[in-house]
């Protein structure tokens, strides 16, 4: 591991950590700018590939370009700029059990470039991957499946819409009107707790501009 693979980790996994990865912050958005731009542009431009090579350097790599955009670039284009990248790295990443070798909670951001897909083929991927490698991630599971199901209605997330300039169709409108991705969370955990006979509160939705 690289001394900046290991300063990504060291301040994502301990200095911010679960409670504010996905949280709207001002500061840490500008703190991971100040930080980690040019290493981000460089990952985002080919290369940095040379930490597929352990677990715990491509961790590093698909945080940087899958987690670290949507911080510094939040609101903008930008913010998905290396999601492209960043599934192929994951991809790879897979392909040689890097996952299997990293402990939960981490071990969900060799996942969530998939999540993060409007390809329904990668969102069924994640889906099965939460539920088989990480079943006690009961949160991450349910918003995996709301990313899903974004896909599986309208072929791409509506929540993006506005930042990317495309233009909502009469059925995404209607999907924003009710409260776009956070009503669907609530929606999923709702039916979730009928079938299951409890009564459990849903857990906050994720900012929209980290979809």
């Amino acid at each position: 591991m690289t001394a900046m693979t290991d300063t990504i980790l060291r301040f994502w996994l301990e200095e911010v950590g679960p409670e504010r990865w996905y949280r709207g912050d001002a500061a840490l958005d500008g703190a991971i700018r100040d930080r980690f731009a040019a290493e981000w542009e460089a990952a985002a431009a080919g290369g940095r590939e040379g930490w597929l090579s352990r677990p715990d350097a491509a961790l590093a790599l698909i945080i940087l370009l899958d987690q670290f955009p949507r911080n510094m670039f939040r609101g903008t284009p930008r913010a998905f700029a290396s999601d492209a990248r960043a599934r192929t790295m994951a991809k790879l990443a897979l392909a040689r059990g890097h996952d299997g070798h990293v402990d939960a909670p981490a071990r969900q951001f060799f996942y969530m470039p998939l999540m993060h897909s409007e390809s329904l083929a990668d969102q069924d991927r994640c889906v099965a991957l939460f539920v088989l490698r990480l079943p006690g991630e009961a949160q991450n599971l349910l918003h995996a499946r709301a990313h899903r199901e974004v896909i599986r209605m309208f072929g791409r997330f509506a929540d993006r819409n506005r930042v990317l300039g495309r233009r909502n169709s009469p059925e995404e409108e209607a999907y924003l009107a009710r409260g776009g991705y956070p009503a669907l969370v609530r929606a999923l955990a709702a039916r979730d707790a009928a079938i299951s006979g409890t009564d459990r509160q849903a857990p906050p939705a994720r900012p929209r501009d980290r979809a």
